[in-house]
């Protein structure tokens, strides 16, 4: 996956994990359409029509549909001046080109970054993270976002997340009848058609735990990559620290309202310490991420 050319340190590690993810993702996808063909043989006109078109769909619109669901709202320098002047310093110490600039009318303590390129990205504070942090703190927070901007790890998990999303679709389509009472069970093309639902199950649990392994990983490189860039590790464990204590006071409504976009946010929203989110979480833990900024500080201070 090539890298956008920026001043943001390059993540070789990301990079591999970025390629691995998507050769995976394909040869399931590859599978799964293969398994759908076989077992639908007189339809795969139709199976190809709309896994490419769903696929076409996914890669083209999926982060307006995301922008959208967050409650993203373009504005202009006039309506915000702080956030569009943090943005513009980031992007001239990155040297690279300034995306649109959003807010989310939200008490969640977030941001995030979507877009498939850098003409089309987007950069997203929410009016609970604007009201909460300083202003070196802020910007720490947006040169992480900017990076995934710079690294694009954004479209690959864009592009990597949609067999998942496919499969799962498939696996509640089967579970509601529509494949179990299509054929007679002793009719071979009708087992075939119950193993559908096992085998998207299947492919779906795969697809999650690929993407949120490199979902993890990319975190740790744009907070990484931020501090490098801004020369200023305590400033964003600063932000992180103090989001992650706000997260506590939020309502539990609210929290829930913003998990499922976790994968797209600066720091998850947990709607519960037991969620199975921390469990099967989009991003490492406050621990890892404050660790590895305090050993950039050290090494920045030799």
């Amino acid at each position: 996956m090539p890298r956008a050319r920026s001043r943001y340190a390059p993540d070789r590690g990301l990079t591999g994990r970025m390629v691995t993810t998507m050769f995976l993702i394909g040869l399931l996808y590859v599978v799964f359409v293969g398994v759908l063909l076989a077992a639908l043989r007189g339809s795969w006109p139709i199976i190809l029509i709309i896994t490419g078109g769903l696929f076409i769909a996914q890669f083209w619109f999926s982060d307006r549909i995301a922008a959208y669901g967050m409650g993203a709202r373009e504005v202009t320098p006039e309506q915000a001046p702080e956030l569009h002047g943090t943005i513009d310093r980031i992007c001239a110490l990155a040297d690279m080109p300034k995306p649109k600039v959003a807010i989310a009318e939200s008490d969640v303590p977030n941001a995030f970054a979507t877009g498939r390129s850098e003409k089309t990205a987007l950069v997203c504070a929410t009016t609970g993270l604007l009201r909460r942090l300083e202003p070196e703190e802020l910007e720490g927070v947006l040169a992480h976002e900017m990076s995934h901007v710079a690294h694009r790890d954004v479209a690959v998990m864009t592009i990597a997340s949609f067999l998942g999303v496919l499969a799962g679709i498939i696996t509640r389509i089967a579970l509601w009848g529509g494949f179990a009472r299509s054929r007679p069970g002793n009719d071979p093309a009708g087992i075939l058609l119950l193993l559908i639902p096992l085998i998207s199950a299947v492919v779906y649990a795969i697809s999650f735990l690929l993407t949120r392994l490199l979902s993890r990983y990319r975190e740790l490189s744009a907070d990484r990559a931020a501090a490098l860039l801004t020369g200023r590790p305590s400033a964003l464990a600063s932000a992180l620290t103090k989001v992650s204590g706000q997260m506590a006071r939020i309502p539990t409504e609210d929290l829930r309202k913003a998990e499922p976009y976790n994968a797209f946010y600066f720091m998850p929203a947990f709607s519960s310490k037991e969620s199975l989110g921390r469990l099967l979480s989009s991003h490492p833990t406050l621990e890892q991420r404050l660790d590895q900024l305090s050993r950039i500080s050290a090494d920045l201070s030799r």
